[in-house]
């Protein structure tokens, strides 16, 4: 993001997430998909609309409307700093006050090779929870953040956004260890990211 000042303000006021993303100035040129999206789950519809009403209140651009669906109800919108943001409940209809919260969060990596991704994350340590086709859930213990491997077409056509993309991810995820991942994601040892 060109101004991490605004970035942060952002994250702050849209989703109320202080503390768990951590926001860092870049000029790593990148266009169209990223290969990743965001994801809040939320606990009923009237949340996941609260929620997004106040990201585009904050400056979010709508990329798919908040609807209901098959699997429940959501939407998906893009940050200012280009980040794709999914909010979504599997609950069909709101059976307590509508609260601007979300339960959990999901980071979704687009992987060209879901089975080869897998593996690279299994031997660095990670342990695989929920597998099914295209799509892995890591279990990731007690971080409030899942981390999860998708087919990248997949991953875009969910998102609602073209497929095509190149240049920088501009995410860096923290851990244990330090590598880059088969796709070119980056973790960084998660005391070295906070020191920068």
């Amino acid at each position: 993001m060109a101004d991490a000042t605004a970035a942060t303000a952002f994250y702050r006021d849209a989703f109320g997430l202080d503390g768990l993303v951590r926001v860092r100035q870049s000029d790593a040129p990148t266009e169209g998909f990223r290969g990743f999206t965001l994801s809040l789950t939320v606990s009923q519809p009237g949340n996941a609309a609260a929620l997004l009403h106040a990201a585009v209140a904050a400056g979010a651009t709508v990329i798919k409307p908040a609807a209901k669906s098959l699997w429940g109800f959501g939407g998906t919108v893009q940050a200012p700093d280009g980040t794709i943001w999914k909010v979504a409940t599997t609950a069909k209809k709101d059976t307590a006050p509508v609260e601007r919260r979300f339960d959990g969060m999901v980071l979704l990596l687009g992987a060209e090779d879901v089975g080869a991704s897998k593996r690279f994350y299994v031997e660095h340590g990670l342990k695989p929870g929920k597998s099914f086709g295209s799509y892995v859930e890591f279990d990731t213990g007690a971080s409030p953040i899942k981390l999860g491997l998708y087919k990248r077409r997949a991953l875009a056509k969910d998102a609602g956004v073209p497929e095509e993309g190149r240049g920088s991810h501009r995410i860096a995820i923290n851990g244990d260890a330090a590598f880059t991942d088969p796709d070119g994601f980056a973790w960084e040892v998660l005391s070295r990211a906070a020191a920068s």
